[in-house]
């Protein structure tokens, strides 16, 4: 995809500011509303936005405790690792599903309540999955950095 130095801008400004008007950042980026709009609207078809989120603060909504896990599965063939995809994505409190290269093969950001649903949900839901072999599980003590979306260089 290719970025100009303004499309740029626009990123970055709506990556900080998701709630910012189109006149605000059509002044920031030093053009007028119609093609700023215009420009972002061409950004979000080009899949660069793919969308507006509020950034949620899981302590506060009840959800204090993160845990990462991972998990090995029995099979690594395509069907195998789909179904287990589709099953995490039907769980709630599993906020991130990647898979990885290595020994393990995914790795996924859960968040709870507290110790006593975590362990509900291991041994309930994720444990006794389809195919899945191993399951192995940190606790988060604290975050030290947490920041969504990417870097976006100016120039």
């Amino acid at each position: 995809m290719s970025l100009d130095r303004i499309d740029r801008q626009i990123l970055s400004f709506l990556q900080a500011d998701g709630r910012m008007t189109n006149v605000e950042l059509a002044d920031r980026v030093g053009l007028t509303a119609p093609p700023c709009l215009r420009r972002v609207r061409a950004l979000e078809e080009a899949g660069a936005i793919r969308g507006y989120h509020a950034d949620l603060d899981a302590t506060r909504l009840g959800f204090p405790i993160t845990v990462f896990a991972m998990v090995s599965l029995r099979s690594q063939a395509e069907a195998d690792l789909t179904a287990f995809e589709n099953h995490v994505a039907a769980i709630p409190e599993v906020r991130e599903c990647h898979m990885l290269n290595g020994e393990i093969d995914f790795i996924l950001k859960i968040v709870a309540a507290d110790l006593k649903s975590f362990q509900e949900l291991l041994t309930t839901q994720l444990t006794p999955a389809p195919n899945v072999a191993s399951v192995k599980t940190s606790l988060t003590i604290r975050t030290a950095k947490s920041v969504s979306g990417v870097p976006v260089p100016q120039e």
